[in-house]
């Protein structure tokens, strides 16, 4: 059933073009003017109909409670006013309008969760005097333990447990926190003056729920603000005690944990044979929930604090962004596109942000010159998850330029290394690190605008498949783009002088990208298969494998090429093919006379003989090494009662 769009222009502060919008095939209703408070029994009416969306997202929590209290289904919502009616920009917005809608529209990316379970337990560091206060506020609500370093400020309480140690090492996350900690003592209970304590003891193992660190000092983990359950504040500021403590309070029951990226172990190229490979997710991590597990690498979906990181920078496909999944942002780009090409308008620009990017945009709006007609606003929840493939699927789907409004919280390496990438291959991507609304608006209003030439594409398939067709379509005159180093396209240089065809590369090669020929001494390789992960270089015995990053837009590179091949040698006795004519005739020049299993012709016309061959003729040689004595009869009980002393 098409839905409806509820439109008001918010008390004639902006302009709506329903023509534009009911191309994207949502029927608009009647134009109102104060839809949430004079005309919101207009608003009951459609909801009850259901089927309805509200072009309005400052008061979707009051349309929320309407519908709950009527019992009819939540509207969906839809910022058309902020994002573009509220705008100095004296370009027409109902093309901009139209591809917001078009966008709200599409169905939403269920997210996969996984319950995590706190039970209340709470470890407290700090000073005495620090963490006996929040010990004494969170004593209702949680089990509390507090550890301090020594035994010198002990308080006598039922209230809340206390122990003396030095915390060694900690680990997990929210409700799974495993503690191990050194000289651990407790108090022994009972007797007169200063209380005592146990002999401390190392190694003591515990757990806990949620740590509180009132201690100021280093962090326990990296990434500190993203690690679910660990919670820490400076002892010196009362209003971020006070607001550590109320989150604490908060943290018992069961909770829903996203599940941000998905892992497929066997297309990680990370290792083969204990040489290392590509370590892209490994570096970028900003919470070490990645870690090395032999051939592939392991991630904890407890720490994962999903930005994103990982799947844009994993050169396999292997680790992927799953919350919402990539294919659902491919998507929302190429909707935002199509229905504002549908609309009639041309050469959009796209900027991507984050939920401090849309409160900036918010703030442009209401309150400077908001946003240009032809930039369109695209939120996503992880900015790091927008790669090299995504920024290059935004161009090659009908957008002049992409920018990407970073948060003061986002991580920088990962997104920089992306967007070089894809400016390498088309230059029209910039990370803007701004934090003012009217600098924000300054800069796109004055940014200039770029023709669109290439037609669109739909913007399908693997992020590897996407990123090529979208640089066909971005450099259709071009056959080869050099790319900056660690890029994971690219070819590989063999020198067939060291090269002896061993093929320990092509055994290891993790997305078969080296081939061999079954029937000749051959190195083949696919230049489209390639992840530059780098073990071949680090596999080969003789050094003679380099790197080259570049994108090899021609269709050779989806075909296999030959890097090395040789002249193969011819078995002796049979005439049979095998090995490499070079590598049989330098063994023969070490050997032969030289090592004292090689001192005579017939063992040494072994070397230059197919497997069977030389089987044979060390079965018939003099010495052979499978010759025995006559072989023995088999012992009867004849044989045996023959030896008795009483027959």
């Amino acid at each position: 059933m098409t839905k409806t769009l509820l439109i008001c222009d918010c008390l004639g502060s902006q302009t709506i073009d329903p023509e534009a919008i009911n191309t994207t095939g949502v029927t608009c209703s009647r134009l109102h003017t104060s839809l949430c408070q004079d005309q919101i029994g207009l608003a009951a009416e459609a909801i009850g109909k259901g089927e309805v969306m509200i072009a309005c997202q400052q008061q979707a929590r009051v349309f929320a409670d309407l519908a709950e209290d009527m019992d009819a289904p939540i509207p969906d919502f839809v910022d058309i006013r902020d994002r573009a009616g509220w705008t100095d920009d004296n370009a027409a917005t109902g093309p901009k309008m139209a591809a917001l809608v078009a966008e709200a529209a599409l169905p939403d990316a269920t997210p996969k969760t996984i319950d995590v379970i706190s039970e209340g337990t709470c470890l407290i560091l700090g000073s005495s005097e620090t963490a006996f206060a929040a010990a004494e506020k969170l004593a209702d609500m949680l089990s509390v333990t507090v550890l301090l370093e020594t035994g010198d400020d002990m308080a006598v309480t039922d209230r809340f447990d206390i122990v003396v140690g030095q915390l060694k090492q900690a680990r997990g996350s929210l409700g799974r926190f495993d503690l191990s900690i050194d000289a651990f003592q407790q108090p022994i209970p009972g007797g007169r003056g200063p209380q005592t304590l146990t002999d401390p003891r190392d190694g003591a193992a515990s757990n806990c729920d949620v740590i509180l660190d009132l201690t100021g000092a280093t962090p326990l983990f990296p990434a500190p603000e993203k690690r679910d359950g660990y919670l820490r504040a400076d002892p010196k500021s009362q209003p971020a005690v006070a607001d550590a403590i109320l989150q604490a309070s908060l943290m018992v029951g069961t909770f829903e944990k996203p599940l941000y990226v998905r892992l497929e172990p066997s297309l990680c190229a990370h290792s083969r044979a204990e040489k290392p490979a590509c370590s892209n997710c490994l570096d970028l991590c900003p919470t070490s929930a990645i870690s090395s597990a032999g051939e592939h690498v392991s991630i904890d979906p407890m720490i994962c604090a999903g930005c994103g990181s990982c799947a844009a920078a994993c050169p396999s496909g292997a680790i992927s962004y799953d919350a919402p999944p990539v294919d659902h942002i491919f998507r929302q780009i190429n909707t935002l596109a199509s229905a504002y090409r549908k609309a009639g308008g041309t050469d959009p620009h796209l900027l991507v942000h984050d939920d401090h990017g849309a409160e900036m945009i918010g703030l442009a709006g209401r309150h400077g010159r908001g946003l240009p007609a032809h930039v369109i606003p695209l939120q996503v929840d992880a900015l790091n998850a927008f790669g090299h493939a995504e920024m290059l699927a935004g161009l090659a789907s009908g957008f002049g330029r992409v920018d990407i409004l970073l948060g003061p919280k986002t991580e920088r390496d990962g997104l920089t290394a992306q967007t070089a990438l894809a400016n390498a291959i088309h230059d029209k991507v910039a990370l803007l690190d701004i934090a003012d609304p009217d600098a924000l608006s300054d800069h796109l209003f004055d940014a200039p605008r770029e023709t669109i030439t290439a037609d669109p594409i739909l913007p399908m398939g693997t992020r590897r498949q996407i990123t090529r067709l979208a640089a066909k379509t971005l450099q259709p005159d071009t056959e080869v783009i050099t790319l900056p180093d660690n890029a994971p396209y690219g070819a590989v240089l063999v020198d067939t002088d060291a090269c002896t065809l061993c093929l320990a590369c092509v055994s290891l090669c993790p997305s078969g990208a080296l081939m061999d020929n079954e029937d000749l001494p051959q190195l083949r390789f696919q230049e489209d298969a390639c992840l530059q992960c780098g073990l071949c270089t680090n596999i080969c015995p003789e050094k003679a494998i380099t790197l080259q990053p570049q994108l090899n837009l021609t269709d050779s590179a989806l075909s296999q090429t030959v890097l090395n091949e040789e002249e193969p040698f011819a078995c002796i006795e049979c005439g049979s093919l095998f090995g490499v004519k070079s590598t049989v005739e330098k063994i023969m020049e070490k050997l032969a006379g030289n090592h004292s299993m090689f001192g005579n012709d017939t063992a040494t016309k072994m070397i230059q003989m197919c497997e069977n061959c030389r089987i044979n003729a060390q079965f018939h040689a003099e010495n052979n090494p499978f010759a025995a004595g006559e072989r023995p009869r088999p012992r009867t009980t004849d044989d045996y009662l023959s030896k008795r002393k009483d027959h």
